[in-house]
């Protein structure tokens, strides 16, 4: 599972944007306090309107006092602000609007240009991004008219959406239509602030590798390393929020897969590089973030040794070289990316890295500096590409990161 929101540590580098989160009636409603509140923290201007549905879920005091500021509902509609009508000024003032629970009710509205309430107004009296997260019934959900209108409100550049999960509903139903959580809803907002909603990977697909890879000598035992492919996640929360169909090959992992990523988990190094190679031909941009083993055990003992009998010396032999394979192969509209982990002088090994594997980027990766490497929920490095151009990054989540990384190689 993905651990608590902390603002600390996931925060992209905050550029104090404005987020406008207005909330239909749901009972997920309750899920958007912690968004707002993660937002406040994190220094992002945060304003509230609720439905009058919502306030059956949920009250304006409780989103005023967690964003530091009056909520609004239909009551304030014709509220002037500074002599010009709130849904105006509202909309004007947004950087970015987030609709959640997003109901079949307002989905049919925004799919037709209606405007019958301080909500849907601001949303046509608006210009910015909107990022829609629906939830409701799974027999709601997939009605045909409700799927039409998502698919078609979707074809309007400025909507985002994250699909609904499935599990356990409030309804006792189990299926579809369960909201996004705020992780997840957070995260997204976090990647449109940064690209201001650009989708400069729109028809895109990216294969991104993910965690420390396995290598076992018996069914208990095995040769790792501490990854826990927090970079490889943030890369394909990045390239999903910037319109790119996105398959994560990962490593045993703690988190939750993003709603929309294609996630094929593997354990070994020969699994990975199985997978990855199964779907090169098909894919424009490969991320090797994957810490793969070098080494494996030469013999695999079917049943867990006993301590007394564990041998003295363990022989091994290399696993496969996954990125030399991939340079090997890939195709020249094709962008392969590697990381380099490690201690000391990064920039040295990792432009030798570069070179002999015939790379078209690496990022430098120290993992001996407090806050950055494995585990860790921030990261810093040095970009270098073929060209011969470089960017250090200073510490920054890897969510930024994984942005950073995304607008080096797309110029």
């Amino acid at each position: 599972m993905q651990s608590p929101l902390n603002p600390k540590s996931q925060a992209l580098n905050p550029k104090l944007g404005r987020v406008l989160i207005c909330i239909g009636g749901g009972i997920a409603a309750y899920k958007i306090c912690e968004v707002v509140s993660f937002l406040f923290k994190s220094g992002i201007e945060v304003r509230v309107i609720l439905t009058n549905s919502a306030q059956k879920f949920i009250t304006p005091l409780t989103l005023a006092t967690l964003s530091r500021h009056p909520a609004y509902t239909d009551e304030n509609f014709w509220q002037a602000t500074n002599s010009r009508p709130l849904h105006i000024e509202l909309g004007e003032w947004a950087d970015l609007l987030v609709i959640a629970p997003l109901t079949a009710n307002t989905l049919a509205k925004l799919a037709y240009g209606m405007a019958d309430n301080l909500l849907t107004n601001t949303v046509l009296a608006s210009t910015c991004p909107i990022l829609l997260a629906p939830a409701m019934n799974t027999d709601m959900w997939e009605q045909p008219t409700v799927q039409r209108n998502w698919e078609y409100l979707l074809t309007n550049t400025r909507f985002c959406g994250i699909g609904t999960a499935s599990g356990l509903l409030a309804c006792d139903r189990v299926g579809a239509g369960r909201m996004a959580e705020p992780p997840e809803i957070v995260a997204y907002i976090q990647s449109l602030l940064h690209t201001g909603g650009k989708r400069d990977l729109a028809g895109k697909q990216v294969l991104i590798s993910a965690g420390g890879t396995r290598e076992h000598f018996d069914p208990v035992r095995f040769i790792g390393n501490p990854s826990t492919g927090k970079m490889g996640l943030a890369l394909a929360q990045a390239a999903l929020h910037r319109g790119a169909r996105v398959t994560l090959v990962h490593a045993p992992a703690s988190w939750d897969i993003p709603i929309g990523v294609e996630a094929i988990p593997v354990v070994t190094a020969a699994e990975m590089q199985q997978v990855i190679m199964w779907y090169l031909l098909n894919v424009d941009v490969i991320i090797m973030s994957a810490a793969v083993a070098d080494v494996k055990p030469r013999h695999y003992y079917q049943e867990k040794l006993p301590k007394r009998s564990l041998p003295q010396e363990l022989a091994l032999e290399p696993v496969p070289d996954i990125v030399a394979e991939l340079a090997k192969h890939k195709q020249p509209h094709q962008q392969l990316i590697g990381f380099a982990a490690q201690t000391g002088d990064i920039v040295t090994p990792a432009l030798e890295k570069l070179h002999r594997k015939n790379l078209d980027a690496i990022v430098a990766n120290p993992i001996d500096k407090p806050g950055s490497g494995f585990g860790s929920d921030t990261n810093q490095a040095i970009f270098l590409d073929k060209k011969g151009d470089r960017l250090e990054i200073p510490a920054c989540s890897k969510l930024e990161m994984a942005h950073r990384l995304f607008d080096f190689i797309c110029l």
